[in-house]
């Protein structure tokens, strides 16, 4: 079984194979553009993964400007038609907004994140994360299960076949924030025991007593894929706005932030004596 087509992740490749030809072709954008007798803004929009729809006919007169191979021109015209697809996640807009983390999730291959506040995610069950979106008290009763539904479904990338490896590291402060009963929290913990069991998913937790660390400014999530022509990107959020961190020197700092957390957390098997530990205190 094949996993699911992220269409930002083929617009963005498309976009990196278009740019290398050009500058391989030694090429301006500009000129590009010209003599290929396609817009410089859209050039310029696909080549900055901003354009969804993309012309067979562009992409015909690139590869002929280009002087690709007929596997390259194939290649070309694939992602283009795979980046015009729709995931799971499109039929959940109103929760994830215009820019969708699952979009990503399911082409990679690791995610490495930090979450200070709350259980990950990925890693929640449903009844957690009921409490999580009901805690700013701001959603319906609809929205709320639309959000919960939208996070259940979200964690098949850990079960697929060839499953997304997941390493997180869990501030304490997570664990001590009750999700509205004792109850909620043990089941939760449970959880979270039985998943560091999967061979596919690494928890770690940062304890209050390592004071002061590499990512206090908040949580932020890394994405690693398999494919070299799809570089690392980092996902931080706020309350208002979704940020994909993707400029090489700013995803190796938040890689250095993750080794210095990852230094500074207890080992895995540390964590889950702690995390045990931890649920019995909610017995």
């Amino acid at each position: 079984m094949n996993h699911p087509i992220s269409p930002t992740v083929r617009r963005r490749r498309l976009a990196r194979e278009l740019r290398r030809l050009r500058e391989d072709r030694g090429f301006k954008l500009s000129v590009a553009a010209k003599e290929a007798s396609v817009p410089q803004s859209t050039l310029s929009n696909i080549e900055s993964a901003e354009a969804r729809r993309i012309k067979p006919r562009d992409i015909d007169a690139l590869a002929d400007l280009y002087e690709a191979s007929a596997d390259v021109r194939a290649a070309l015209h694939e992602l283009a038609q795979e980046s015009k697809e729709k995931g799971w996640w499109s039929k959940y807009r109103d929760v994830f907004g215009g820019n969708a983390l699952p979009d990503f999730e399911v082409e990679a291959s690791m995610m490495r994140m930090y979450q200070c506040q709350v259980i990950p995610g990925l890693l929640q069950t449903p009844a957690y994360a009921e409490a999580v979106f009901r805690g700013g008290g701001t959603l319906s009763d609809e929205e709320v299960q639309r959000n919960v539904d939208a996070r259940i479904k979200r964690q098949h990338v850990l079960t697929r076949h060839s499953p997304l490896h997941l390493w997180a590291v869990i501030d304490e402060a997570a664990l001590h924030r009750l999700p509205g009963s004792a109850e909620v929290m043990r089941d939760q913990l449970q959880h979270l025991l039985n998943m560091a069991m999967h061979h596919n998913v690494d928890i770690q937790v940062l304890p209050f007593d390592v004071g002061m660390h590499a990512a206090l400014s908040g949580s932020f999530v890394m994405l690693d894929f398999p494919n070299e022509l799809d570089p690392s990107i980092v996902y931080t959020e706020t309350s208002t706005d979704i940020l994909f961190v993707q400029e090489s020197a700013s995803v190796q700092r938040y890689v250095a932030d993750f080794a210095h957390l990852n230094a500074a957390a207890l080992r895995p098997a540390e964590s889950i004596r702690f995390l045990q530990q931890n649920m019995e205190s909610h017995e």
